[in-house]
């Protein structure tokens, strides 16, 4: 299919001039296309298998011969392409994680399994007979034992604030430890980070739209500048965005020509 523009990011905005690239095309057409580690970071928000029509693209069935038969042979050229010192992030709901962590033990070792993250939010929803699912669960893998990894931080509790110090869990308050100047460091529960609501100016008109503070907090995590990023499951662009902006290489695709279209016009905003 027609590869579309690639966009530069200016040089006077960086250190190093990097570049965004996004294709119209399937992931495993682009995955097959791409050299041997090379690549820093992976990070997808992944076909949820709700097997919903979404007017733009038509999810997988949670059946788990789909869902395998769909995955393996990409997870197998992402663990191809990955630099041995890069990770892979997958995003996606309850539905599937637990296939999903089967294929990634299988396919990155399951010594290189780091994190299964969980991103909690809330909004509005009707009253059911089980609790309201509101929260994404996102598989951290590592290609080896030696990765890239820098720790984020969120600001303290005013309790912590107030007193100057944090308790260590278990442990009695005299062996309290003083507070990083840092902050806290993030933890595998994500509940600061919210979904985009409905009003918000994020907004452009893609269903499984995700914030870019979410897709940030990884970046910065998982890579350095000037490293190449990818996504094969592009969608609204978000992941494209946030490495333009934080002077990472990009390289992303979709199969739904309207992502490609919308991505590229955020790409174009951003100055």
């Amino acid at each position: 299919m027609k590869v579309q523009e690639q966009h530069q990011i200016k040089p006077e905005t960086q250190s190093c001039q990097t570049s965004v690239m996004c294709r119209a095309v399937d992931n495993l057409e682009l995955l097959l296309s791409q050299p041997d580690e090379s690549v820093d970071l992976i990070y997808c928000d992944i076909l949820y298998g709700t097997g919903r029509n979404f007017g733009d693209y038509q999810d997988l069935k949670p059946i788990r011969s789909e869902i395998e038969a769909h995955y393996l042979p990409r997870l197998k050229e992402m663990h191809r392409v990955l630099k041995s010192i890069g990770s892979i992030y997958l995003q996606m709901d309850t539905r599937i994680n637990h296939w999903m962590r089967i294929l990634m033990d299988d396919v990155f070792g399951y010594d290189n399994f780091r994190n299964e993250i969980s991103w909690c939010y809330t909004m509005p929803c009707k009253l059911t007979n089980y609790y309201p699912r509101k929260h994404d669960v996102i598989l951290f893998y590592s290609k080896s034992k030696k990765y890239t990894f820098n720790n984020q931080f969120i600001p303290y509790a005013k309790s912590n604030k107030n007193n100057g110090k944090t308790s260590v869990v278990g442990y009695s308050e005299d062996i309290a430890t003083k507070l990083d100047e840092r902050g806290k460091a993030v933890e595998d529960f994500w509940i600061e980070i919210n979904m985009i609501n409905s009003m918000s100016n994020e907004r452009v008109g893609y269903q499984t739209q995700k914030p870019k503070s979410l897709i940030e907090r990884i970046i910065k995590a998982s890579s350095n500048e000037g490293d190449i990023v990818a996504d094969y499951y592009l969608g609204s662009g978000t992941t494209a965005v946030v490495c333009k902006e934080l002077n990472r290489n990009f390289i992303g695709c979709d199969i739904n020509p309207k992502a490609i279209e919308i991505t590229n016009a955020r790409l174009d905003a951003v100055t």
